[in-house]
């Protein structure tokens, strides 16, 4: 491997690392830091950093500040209000076009999951059950926004996935929470599984609607 593919492949590694840290909540929505700060907590050198917070900051994950550091998106409630709402409509069309094509393999799966885990936070209130709600919560958005069957949104949805993955981080997802949500994203399922275009748009904005409401954003 030449010398400029090193380079690259190290700019590629470092980008995926800072992804993996804005996602696990090492980095936290509104942290400051100096560039040799996140160079040592992402272990790589600085010149791949510099690379991977070239590219965060163009996609608004963070921002970069001349001779300070950076600092991680804040999870203010106009940021929050914009990224579900970009979430809800990108939404909304993948079930329209599933739908329409009758891509809607998968469906028994997910319902599975997410009664199982609905019935699971009802009565456990073990510390494990977060990360797995958020996965499972997950797994109908990816079900979603792989039915737009298009690059450019895919793309997009992705950054603004990141954008939530940072906003969900800066509050842990409260038993109750999961409960409400796992129901909401059944009834998303139920109306997907009658192929009830209209249905499942209303169902999808309720559940923006409540996730908003959960946020303490109206």
């Amino acid at each position: 491997m030449n010398r400029s593919n090193e380079v690259q492949l190290m700019a590629t590694q470092a980008q995926e690392a800072l992804w993996a840290a804005l996602l696990a909540g090492k980095l936290r929505d509104g942290q400051f830091l100096s560039m040799s700060q996140l160079a040592e907590i992402l272990d790589f050198p600085i010149a791949p950093i510099r690379e991977a917070v070239k590219v965060a900051s163009a996609q608004g994950l963070l921002s970069a500040l001349p001779k300070r550091g950076i600092r991680i998106m804040e999870a203010h409630p106009e940021t929050i209000r914009e990224c579900l709402d970009f979430r809800m409509v990108m939404d909304q069309e993948g079930a329209r076009r599933r739908i329409a094509s009758n891509a809607l393999s998968g469906l028994d799966a997910l319902r599975k999951r997410h009664v199982e885990m609905r019935d699971t936070a009802r009565t456990d209130a073990v510390r494990s059950l977060p990360p797995q709600a958020i996965e499972i919560d997950l797994s109908l958005h990816d079900f979603l926004s792989d039915g737009l069957d298009n690059a450019q949104l895919a793309e997009g949805y992705a950054v603004n996935r990141m954008r939530i993955g940072i906003i969900q981080n800066s509050r842990p997802f409260l038993q109750d929470r999961i409960v409400s949500a796992m129901e909401e994203h059944i009834a998303i399922i139920d109306a997907l599984e009658n192929r009830d275009i209209e249905t499942a748009t209303v169902a999808i904005r309720h559940h923006c609607d409540q996730t908003l409401r959960w946020w303490g954003v109206t």
